[in-house]
């Protein structure tokens, strides 16, 4: 189950597109948890690329509500619950007051899409509703795109000055 977060980085690792090149970001950070828990590599913190810190979130969510072959969903007050206790454990606290923020949001489009079978997660992917607009997509791969480049900086830092 774990190597899935490799393996979809390596699909995406040669894209030329900054859109599937953030993809391989979401593929790899994902699972990465806010105090260092997560996998594949055990980043922490601000380590974690923004684009995985918003997926991770998004995911667990998703994760949660939906129907799954082996268990029924949460109530939709419980997942929240999960999410607020695990504000700066699993999760970056930024990222949990904003996701709060548009709770309602949240709610309404779980509401437009109660009858369907799969997760919400999927559907966003795969193009049957999508609340973001480009500018917003487009905002969101800048802030990786920022958070990309503070990282590659303080590696470069690292390398030079052991």
């Amino acid at each position: 189950m774990k190597l899935h977060t490799v393996i979809g980085g390596r699909i995406l690792e040669k894209s030329e597109t900054d859109y599937l090149k953030m993809g391989e970001t979401i593929a790899l950070t994902h699972h990465e948890k806010w105090n260092g828990e997560g996998y594949p590599k055990g980043l922490r913190a601000k380590e974690i690329p923004i684009e995985g810190r918003i997926t991770a979130i998004v995911d667990v969510f998703d994760a949660l509500t939906a129907k799954r072959p082996y268990r029924s969903p949460i109530s939709l007050n419980e997942a929240f619950k999960y999410i607020a206790k695990k504000k700066g454990i699993h999760f970056d606290p930024n990222v949990v007051d904003a996701f709060f923020a548009v709770k309602e949001d949240i709610l309404s489009i779980k509401r437009k899409l109660k009858d369907k079978d799969h997760s919400l997660f999927i559907q966003i992917n795969s193009g049957e509703f999508s609340t973001l607009t480009m500018k917003q997509k487009n905002n969101i791969a800048d802030q990786g795109q920022t958070e990309r480049t503070r990282l590659n900086q303080n590696a470069k830092s690292r390398k030079s000055n052991p």
